[in-house]
């Protein structure tokens, strides 16, 4: 099997007609070449002139918390400013980007609408095209694969737009972010100057375990791979008033409160033969966020098939089982980040619907299954694999 190869690994082949553009990276501690290098170094290393760092949610480190504020820095491995595109901005300025002749984009995803690394790429772009320089995108397998029949809505609701899900695609999508630069290009974004590096030897059917690449965690609470796909599914739980692992070693892989009867609920959801997982009863502690200190009841999910689990229809039948069967305890969540500071309205923002608390609770179909028509015959002109 040969190596896979990224956007980067492809990019620094480019140095001879390259090496006299002035470049701001945006990148963090997790974009390495396929040989372990880190993005910065292995275009400082081949010869770009690298002029200024960009770092988003989760900072350059990629180990801040979870819509923490994140300020600018100057980076100890190159000794660059790094200007945080989570803290009082999401968007570079004129200012920013006045000694800047192209940005270069190079973020490992995890094929998730609403993780937010995505929308920093829009909003870069749109700052690009606004201000006449050259994107470069720097492009990455997507570790839930590429497979566009597994594609899983909701689309966006237009009202539900945040830097959770800017503009209208499914929660899982499917595309790399390459493809989904080409298409934002063509249909949200006029006049940007786009450069997509290709990855190569990647099947988008692959999962990380299938094909020759090393996933490396994301960000503090998507661990593995495993937690990555079960991500779009466990994390809409962080729309409702129960821990969804944060605070233990296994975020997005557990999830429980004081007031769940373990057993019954794991009976209920067995009921269902959901596919591609398993259920076990647990107790635990949190030792910070929803419950921080206190005892909770509640179930471990286990994937056991890749190719069946249905991430997100899995989490919207978790929130059908707890909104409709604990009436008075389950409620909607306040989850206050940096881009959402009075945490209202979460549970719409990471659906997509409007009112989707009430739409559950009187058993409404969420629409998870979408049409060919509603993606894949819009997406198919850019993808790239």
């Amino acid at each position: 099997m040969k190596k896979v190869l990224f956007g980067i690994d492809q990019f620094c082949a480019t140095v001879g007609q390259n090496k006299d553009l002035r470049i701001g990276l945006v990148t963090n501690d997790v974009a390495q070449n396929a040989f372990g290098i880190k993005t910065r170094m292995a275009l400082i290393n081949a010869g770009f002139q690298l002029v200024k760092l960009f770092s988003p949610e989760h900072g350059l480190s990629a180990t801040n918390a979870d819509g923490a504020w994140v300020p600018n820095q100057t980076d100890e491995l190159t000794n660059l400013p790094v200007i945080s595109l989570y803290g009082d901005k999401l968007s570079p300025t004129g200012e920013d980007l006045q000694n800047v002749d192209a940005v270069v984009f190079d973020i490992p995803d995890v094929g998730c609408r609403f993780y937010t690394y995505l929308w920093t790429m829009t909003h870069i772009m749109e700052a690009c095209a606004a201000h006449d320089k050259k994107f470069i995108l720097l492009d990455r397998p997507n570790p839930l694969n590429g497979d566009l029949l597994k594609a899983e809505g909701p689309l966006l609701n237009d009202a539900c737009a945040s830097f959770l899900g800017r503009w209208n695609i499914p929660i899982k999508h499917s595309c790399t972010m390459g493809e989904l630069a080409n298409y934002f290009a063509s249909n949200y974004i006029s006049n940007l100057d786009l450069q997509v590096l290709k990855v190569l030897h990647w099947n988008r059917n692959d999962f990380p375990n299938q094909a020759n690449w090393e996933f490396i965690p994301t960000s503090p609470a998507i661990k593995d791979a495993e937690t990555a796909l079960l991500y779009p599914g466990l994390g809409l739980l962080e729309g409702i008033n129960v821990n969804e692992g944060r605070g233990t070693e296994i975020d997005f892989k557990v999830f429980g409160a004081p007031w769940i009867n373990a057993a019954t609920l794991k009976e209920n959801l067995d009921s269902l033969n959901l596919p591609g997982v398993e259920f076990a009863v647990t107790q635990y502690i949190p030792n910070w966020g929803m419950y921080e200190g206190e005892l909770c009841f509640g179930l471990t999910v286990g994937v056991t098939n890749q190719q069946l689990i249905k991430p997100v229809f899995l989490g919207v039948e978790i929130l059908k089982q707890l909104i409709t069967n604990y009436p008075v305890e389950c409620k909607e969540r306040l989850y206050k980040t940096n881009a959402n500071p009075n945490g209202n309205g979460h549970l719409d923002k990471l659906l997509g619907l409007e009112n989707s608390f009430n739409q559950i609770k009187n058993n409404i179909p969420i629409p998870t299954k979408i049409s060919k028509e509603q993606w894949l015959d819009k997406i198919t002109p850019y993808l790239m694999y």
